[in-house]
């Protein structure tokens, strides 16, 4: 069994999307308006934005971005860092991994075996 998509609800679609697009790789395939976007990962799986209000997610809520080696992970944190977003250094844990709270409300964690 696969999982095909999943629809997060987000304040901002745009800047949620354009988010995404930088950092993580992921490609617009349709959007209607300012209210919904859909994206593939390299692997084709769909994620959807939805536009919502007042959008609280659980503590403990977030999606994850495997990177291939630890050197990613760092770039990755760097230039978050570097572009002014909030970011622990990587630490082990479970992975070497980090967290990012994404413009669009939800918490992305950013790991490498």
């Amino acid at each position: 069994m696969k999982l095909n998509h999943l629809n997060l609800t987000v304040e901002d679609v745009e800047i949620t999307r354009e988010f995404l697009e930088n950092y993580f790789g992921m490609t617009c395939i349709g959007s209607r308006g300012k209210g919904f976007s859909a994206m593939f990962d390299d692997d084709q799986f769909v994620l959807s934005l939805m536009k919502g209000k007042d959008v609280r997610y659980p503590k403990t809520f977030h999606i994850g971005f495997p990177q291939e080696s630890r050197e990613k992970v760092d770039q990755i944190n760097k230039r978050l860092k570097n572009d002014g977003y909030e970011v622990n250094p990587p630490t082990e844990s479970h992975a070497y991994t980090f967290y990012v709270q994404a413009p669009g409300g939800f918490t992305i964690e950013i790991f490498s075996e």
